[in-house]
Parts: structure tokens; C-alpha cells; sequence
């Protein structure tokens, strides 16, 4: 999480520029007796073009920090 916040998401920001409207991130814990966490990050864009755009062109630097924070394959949802 720390990596997270401190070095993935202001990484992202920077990349996207102007494009990214918001951001928020959130942790969550699965079950009574917490075993795997699970976090996740929203991306706020204009439209799905205003993504495409910006994102695509940044896509391999940001998918190749992932490994740096888990070992979970990312998921990204529209």
C-alpha cells in the first residue's frame, strides 16, 4: 500500500497529465479472519476516448510498475 500511494499512483498522475480527473484508492479485506487484501484504484477521465487516449500511450510503464506492489495480475475495468 505504501508503495501504492507514495510511488504507483503519483507515477500514473504524472503520466496522464491533465487528462485524469480524480483518483481515489481503496483497501479492502476479505473475510472475518483477514487473510488477502485487496486494493484497488479509480481512475476518473472525461469520456472512454479521454482514457484511450491518454492511458494507452502510457499503458507499458504503468503495467510494468504492478509487480512492484503484489503479485496479483491487474484488472481493468471501463
Amino acid at each position: 500500500m505504501v508503495y501504492y500511494l507514495n510511488r504507483h499512483i503519483p507515477m500514473v498522475r504524472q503520466l496522464l497529465g491533465s487528462s485524469l480527473k480524480g483518483v481515489s484508492v481503496e483497501q479492502g479485506i476479505f473475510g472475518a479472519r483477514p487473510r488477502r487484501i485487496s486494493l484497488w484504484g479509480t481512475l476518473l477521465f472525461e469520456s472512454v476516448e479521454d482514457f484511450q487516449a491518454s492511458f494507452g500511450p502510457h499503458a507499458q510503464p504503468i503495467v510494468e510498475d504492478v509487480p512492484k506492489y503484489t503479485n496479483s495480475e491487474p484488472l481493468i475495468q471501463i
